[in-house]
This record gives C-alpha cells, sequence and structure tokens, in this order.
C-alpha cells in the first residue's frame, strides 16, 4: 500500500486532454507539448500536497507527558501527531466502512479467475517501478526476474491476464517500492503519520510514494479518467482479499488505531530487512511476509499484517 496505496492506490498520475483539434497550437506551444505538461500536473500536485500536508502537521502535534514512563512510551511509539493521525484514521475508517469495503464485498461475488487475472495485470503495469526498486536495492536476481516476467505475461500472458511466468516456470511476483528503497539504504522512518485515503505512512513511505507515482510510465499517456479509474480499482483488488483479515484485528483489538500502527512498523521493517536484522546496503552516491498477492478465494490466506497498508484506515 506495498504499501495502502487506496492502500496503494496511486494518484491520478495524469490530466486534461487536449480539445479535438490536437494539432493546433495554445499558449504559443504545440499541442502535443501542452499534452504532456497537463498530464504531469496531477502528479505535480501530489507533491505539491506532501509540502501542504508537511506544513499543516505543526497544528496536530501532541504534547509530550513530564512523567518518565509515559514520556518513554510516548518515544516508543513515535507518533508525536497522535491526535491529527487519529482524526484522519477516522475520516479513512469512515470511507472504508461506506464506500470501499461494501464495493470490495460485491467484487468478491465476480468470479475468482476473473479477479486473479486482473490483479496479474496490476502485477504486470507495475513490474517497470519494481524493476527500478530492485536495481537501485541491489538485487539483481531479482529484477532480471521481473523483466523475465514481463516478456512472458506481455505475450503469452495475453498482456498479463495470466501469470504464465509462476504458473508454468515458476518465476515468482516480487513486490517493493521507493520506502523500502530508502529503507535499504539507511534513511529512518521519520514520525509515524496517517494519510487521507492512503492510510498508514512516514514521511519516509510518503516521500517513496512520491517518487513511485513519477516512475509509473503508464501515468504519462493515461487520461485523468483513466488514471482515476485505475487507481480505484486496484484499491478495491487490495481490499477484497483482506475483509476477513481486517474484520478480526478490528473486532479483537482494544485500540484498533494502535494496533494498525504497530503492524505496519512490523511489515515494513520486514520488507526492508526480509527477516533479516542489519541488512541496510550502501545508498549511491549522487520483504512479515510480502504483500499477498492472490485473490481470496486462494489457498494461501491473507497475512493480517499484510492489510495494515492496503485500505484507507
Amino acid at each position: 500500500m506495498q504499501r495502502w496505496q487506496v492502500g496503494s492506490a496511486i494518484a491520478p498520475q495524469s490530466a486534461w486532454r487536449l480539445s479535438a483539434d490536437a494539432e493546433t497550437e495554445r499558449d504559443g506551444m504545440p499541442a502535443s507539448t501542452n499534452n504532456k505538461q497537463d498530464r504531469r500536473l496531477p502528479r505535480l500536485g501530489l507533491s505539491l500536497g506532501s509540502v501542504l500536508l508537511a506544513s499543516a502537521l505543526v497544528g496536530g502535534c501532541a504534547t509530550p507527558p513530564t512523567d518518565p514512563a509515559a514520556l518513554a512510551s510516548f518515544n516508543e511509539a513515535n507518533d508525536p501527531l497522535e491526535p491529527m493521525n487519529r482524526d484522519i484514521f477516522d475520516f479513512n475508517l469512515a470511507l472504508d466502512d461506506n464506500i470501499v469495503k461494501p464495493v470490495a464485498q460485491v467484487y468478491g461475488e465476480t468470479p475468482a479467475e476473473f479477479r486473479k487475472g486482473m490483479h496479474n495485470m496490476i502485477q504486470t503495469v507495475r513490474s517497470p517501478d519494481v524493476f527500478m526498486n530492485q536495481m537501485l536495492q541491489g538485487d539483481v536476481d531479482g529484477a532480471a526476474d521481473t523483466v523475465l516476467r514481463l516478456l512472458i505475461n506481455l505475450t503469452v500472458g495475453l498482456a498479463g491476464f495470466f501469470d504464465v511466468a509462476a504458473d508454468r516456470g515458476g518465476v515468482k511476483a516480487h513486490d517493493t517500492d521507493f520506502g523500502v528503497t530508502l529503507g535499504k539504504w539507511g534513511v529512518d522512518e521519520g514520525p509515524y503519520l496517517m494519510l487521507p485515503l492512503f492510510g498508514p505512512s512516514n514521511p519516509r513511505d510518503a516521500t517513496g510514494l512520491v517518487v513511485d507515482n513519477f516512475a509509473d510510465p503508464v501515468g504519462y499517456y493515461a487520461t485523468f479518467g483513466q488514471s482515476v479509474a485505475r487507481a480505484a480499482y486496484e484499491g478495491i483488488d487490495k481490499r477484497e482479499p483482506l475483509i476477513a483479515p481486517l474484520d478480526e484485528i478490528r473486532r479483537t483489538s482494544v485500540d484498533y488505531y494502535a494496533t494498525l500502527r504497530s503492524l505496519y512498523r512490523q511489515r515494513r521493517q520486514d520488507q526492508i530487512t526480509k527477516g533479516a536484522s542489519g541488512s541496510n546496503i550502501v545508498a549511491p552516491s549522487i520483504e512479515i511476509d510480502e504483500m499477498n498477492d492472490t485473490p481470496s478465494d486462494s489457498t494461501k490466506p491473507a497475512n493480517s499484517d499484510d492489510a495494515v497498508s492496503q485500505i484507507p484506515q
């Protein structure tokens, strides 16, 4: 959602298309040039939104307690913006309860093979970004797998609808992002953040979200409406198999917000270290389990930790 990416859902990546006459000029520039600039505007908006969010954080800070024991607990939580984060959490939860989850439940009634095929296509579209991050992480073997999967599934797999690379060749999908890359370079996560729509995060992962958004090649060619539709569909695709795990976490948690905060950090740390401590790599000079990638009908159960960053919490 990843990381939630709507847990992952990406922000709209292209904007307004020009009118029908694609050869006309506007403001002294060729229409084709304006098209490219327009498509980048929502990406610019995402970056500017991050700056505005950072500016708004000042008003949502919690006052550190004076009691030594309480102060130690406060520092361990590393959530100085907790009052604001909880308000955003309540907003995300209401959105999920009233829109995202009901739609995901309806989507869960569609044929499993259709859901699996659409999920495979989403994985295929993300391959360039995954490849980029694997190379930045020094994961040459993983990057080679990603390229091989892309070539096989785009051709034999009918544009990625069938995961022939995994089903016939045993080449499994990898999942990573720029937040994980920064973590492997030794960048500190910073304070906990709850982002509207995107859910649990931190400054490091929020930066990764922006970079991954710009690195997505499809966004440069899709229209605004297509980008929004893709983001919404990816959110539902990730939410559907996590309905039961999240319901169970919510039912058994004394503090749902604090539980998800803890699970999110554990999952992200495990994605960075892949279960081993001290596995940071040197940054260039200038994966709890990997995210569940199968629909809920799969024999592999959804991991409750994976649920944390996949829907608006």
